[in-house]
């Protein structure tokens, strides 16, 4: 294998998100981890995680409300990742 097909799919398997998976009653839970390389906070992840959350709460006309919360920052070898626990509820 290609020395950049390695990098491609290292990109690639990087940027994953779970998607939105429902926890209990009304609670959803998204993660993402990040590409980013370097140390860094996990903000870009942290953004996504809203736009995706919010986008699955207005397909039901109402409003996201933020359970938890958790970030870790990028390191050595350790891509930066954003964890979003939230609720629809009405507007």
């Amino acid at each position: 294998m290609k020395p950049y097909y390695v990098g491609i799919i290292f990109l690639l398997s990087a940027c994953s998100s779970t998607g939105i998976v429902p926890m209990d009653k009304d609670s959803y839970m998204v993660s993402k981890r990040s590409a980013q390389v370097g140390f860094g906070p996990a903000n870009g992840a942290k953004a996504d995680l809203y736009e995706e959350a919010n986008a699955f709460c207005a397909n039901q006309n109402k409003a996201l409300e933020t359970v938890n919360l958790e970030m870790t920052d990028s390191g050595f070898a350790r891509p930066a990742s954003a964890s979003l626990q939230f609720r629809c509820v009405p507007k």
